[in-house]
């Protein structure tokens, strides 16, 4: 039997957060699955060696509708594409007309789909119950990404036991969910006065302006960069780590999957959807807010408390050292 799924978001931490559903789908059928994904979930790299994954089909849809997928001549192309690929079954995690139809056209006689023009909601409910609903099995929201334990004992051996080990979030979507760069800065320095430590800044090429801000701080000796790595690279080395410390951004939901203890500071995003998925997710919302206040157009970056994130984070070092 082969069986396709089809997630169209963009993202690293969307690419994370629906891994339960794919692996239930996977297990319930006793079968690796290919997945449709765009090419900015890194899904190449976060699932490398994932045993539940067959096949990345690369999903090339761009926002000036330019990608190869896009478009009445798109449509058609990835219809052919697909049905070339002879697939049984799909699991369609979107309500688009457009993926059902090509779908049909190419020839997957069992269609699973959320319905048909649905409004947005929460992203993890709804994958949730799409998922239980289809495959008639109760699946646990937690994702797991798999690494290898050659590769993890090869970073461990270089991590030294008279610092503590922590990974620091600073990239976002956008700036509204971003933390000030001082911030980050002042809470490394404040953590390491109290806890000997290792920082490693997840953080892409174009964060690089802010990398380099804490690389030259007072703090920066102590710190590591991932921003000339390959996300497959980071995943032993975040495994490693004893907290992930940082905004809500693909990196939280990386070392979330990787059973890592995570604070994630959210200021401008739906802790309801992104923040309560997992039980390695601690959050800290804005001062007046609450978890489900704390949404899209917040805007409470300036309203962060810095000795709520302190000592939250000295607390979740502490557990771990118990």
């Amino acid at each position: 039997m082969k069986v396709l799924v089809i997630q169209p978001k963009i993202g690293m931490g969307d690419m994370v957060i629906y891994l339960p559903y794919i692996h239930a789908i996977s297990k319930k059928y006793q079968t690796p699955v290919s997945i449709l994904v765009k090419q900015n979930t890194r899904a190449n790299q976060l699932l490398a060696e994932d045993e539940h994954i067959n096949e990345i089909i690369t999903l090339d849809r761009l926002k000036n509708n330019t990608g190869s997928h896009d478009g009445m001549s798109g449509f058609f192309k990835l219809s052919i594409e697909l049905r070339h690929k002879n697939f049984d079954k799909v699991f369609i995690f979107n309500s688009s007309l457009r993926y059902f139809l090509i779908s049909k056209i190419a020839g997957i006689k069992k269609i699973f789909q959320y319905p048909l023009f649905r409004k947005k909601d929460n992203v993890v409910t709804s994958a949730k119950i799409f998922t239980e609903y289809a495959i008639d099995t109760v699946v646990s929201t937690q994702p797991n990404l798999s690494i290898t334990d050659e590769k993890f004992k090869k970073v461990k051996s270089n991590f030294s036991k008279d610092f503590k080990h922590i990974c620091i979030g600073i990239s976002a979507s956008g700036p509204t969910k971003r933390w000030n760069i001082k911030n980050y800065i002042k809470i490394c320095e404040s953590i390491n006065e109290q806890i000997p430590s290792k920082f490693y800044i997840a953080a892409g090429i174009d964060d690089k302006e802010l990398v380099n801000e804490i690389l030259n701080s007072s703090i920066g000796k102590n710190c590591s960069s991932f921003e000339n790595l390959k996300i497959s690279e980071t995943l032993p080395i975040i495994k490693n780590c004893d907290l992930y410390l940082g905004n809500d951004t693909g990196w939280l939901h990386i070392a979330a999957a990787l059973k890592i203890k995570c604070l994630a500071l959210f200021m401008d995003s739906p802790v309801q959807a992104y923040g309560k998925y997992s039980n390695f997710i601690n959050v800290i919302v804005p001062e007046g807010e609450t978890e489900e206040t704390t949404t899209h157009d917040t805007l409470g970056s300036e309203k962060i408390s810095f000795e709520k994130v302190l000592n939250s984070s000295l607390e979740l070092i502490k557990k771990n050292q118990s």
